[in-house]
């Protein structure tokens, strides 16, 4: 125990000069982060640098600062827990870089949710506006049209309306440019809202209105779900999070059972410490495992 405090008071030292120096002359932290992000421009997926992109388009990337208070927060929580199982400074060294190092995967996860919701709410602003204009315009090239030029629709969804434009032009039909637009936003809003456009443009409809507002009202009911799911997830996320915590210190409370001083005769078994190993990479497996569930698929119906 003599060398927790030696530990905590490093890190605590060195926190405060990465701290000082970001605040004081922006180069210490900023050079990190530049070195990072030329990483991701680099090797990431074309995916992820669209989805990033996006994510910072919309004002909702972290700060260097909130990058910085991640990697204070989430490594000095790695090197205590570590450092309490072991009582081992290597180990708790070992287990704050590997934790530092999942930090860029958290980004991804979290990015990954904000482009999936900004998506959702563009399909549903897509889907509802082109029945409105339908109701107008009584053909589904000019309700595209109209949804085009309303200035509501952002990218990338825009571009593909675009498309589907030029498509239904180019064949004489909306076959083609229907089947674009349901693989690339595969939502059961979108594949039943535009069966009910082939149906009305091919077989004609004796009451296409009422269809349509029927249609709206289907939308209506899945968007509600679909948030209502959103808000059951931030509940699971809160509630997750704090089991995840107390499943970390469950060995904690086990050694000050113990004794510490048995604790640590304990720790001189090879298989001991392979088991404290095992408890670490399996709760760590479980905390990733629930941060994807929170963060994909969030749009999903």
């Amino acid at each position: 125990m003599k060398t927790l405090p030696e530990l905590l008071l490093l890190l605590g030292i060195a926190a405060v000069i990465f701290v000082y120096r970001g605040s004081k002359k922006g180069k210490s932290f900023k050079g990190v982060v530049d070195k990072v992000e030329g990483i991701y421009d680099k090797y990431a997926p074309y995916s992820f640098k669209v989805v990033r992109e996006k994510t910072k388009e919309l004002g909702q990337e972290y700060t260097p600062k909130q990058y910085l208070m991640q990697v204070l927060l989430l490594g000095g929580f790695a090197a205590v827990i570590s450092y309490f199982y072991f009582y081992s400074i290597i180990w708790a060294i070992v287990y704050t870089v590997a934790t530092i190092a999942f930090i860029p995967y958290l980004a991804y996860l979290r990015c990954q949710r904000i482009y999936s919701e900004f998506i959702f709410e563009q399909i549903q602003t897509y889907t509802t506006n082109v029945i409105m204009e339908f109701n107008t315009t009584q053909s589904f090239v000019k309700s595209l049209e109209g949804v085009r030029d309303s200035g509501i629709i952002e990218e990338p969804v825009l571009s593909d309306i675009k498309k589907m434009i030029d498509l239904s032009y180019k064949n004489g039909t909306i076959d083609e440019s229907i089947e674009y637009f349901n693989t690339k936003y595969p939502y059961y809003m979108v594949k039943n809202m535009h069966q009910l456009f082939l149906q009305i443009t091919k077989e004609g409809a004796r009451d296409s209105g009422q269809s349509l507002e029927n249609m709206s009202l289907d939308i209506d009911a899945l968007v509600e779900g679909v948030y209502r799911d959103q808000m059951d997830r931030k509940n699971f996320h809160k509630r997750f999070l704090t089991f995840a915590a107390v499943l970390f210190f469950l060995v904690i409370v086990v050694q000050f059972l113990l004794g510490e001083d048995n604790y640590i005769e304990l720790l001189n078994i090879w298989y001991v410490q392979i088991v404290l190993h095992l408890i670490i990479i399996l709760n760590v497996f479980f905390l990733i495992s629930g941060e994807k569930y929170y963060n994909e698929d969030v749009g999903g119906e």
